[in-house]
């Protein structure tokens, strides 16, 4: 997937998430999933299954293909999440790791 940025990023920008350890800019009012794609990441997150790559679809927050792990917290929808400095993203792997996934009152 082509994602190009249509407001470069400004040069005093200093605001960065780290995604698997590694630091990111990112713009005021980005999302998570806008500043990763923005930088080039397009797989968030593997299927249980398959282990087939997924990446955000629909960008509104339907479809769940955009689940990221963010400070420790899984099933997290980067389409839906505000971009924060010092953030810490990583992509999920396997299934869910939730009280409704484990069969525990949500």
């Amino acid at each position: 997937m082509a994602f190009i940025r249509l407001d470069p990023l400004p040069c005093e920008s200093s605001a960065e998430l780290f995604f698997e350890d590694r630091p990111m800019r990112f713009a005021q009012g980005d999302t998570v999933a806008g500043a990763l794609l923005a930088a080039g990441i397009d797989t968030f997150r593997q299927t249980p299954v398959t282990g087939a790559e997924r990446g955000p679809w629909c960008l509104m927050g339907v479809c769940f293909e955009c689940l990221v792990s963010i400070d420790g917290v899984e099933n997290q929808r980067a389409c839906m999440t505000p971009a924060r400095p010092g953030m810490q993203v990583r992509r999920q792997t396997g299934s869910r790791h939730d009280a409704a996934a484990a069969g525990g009152d949500a």
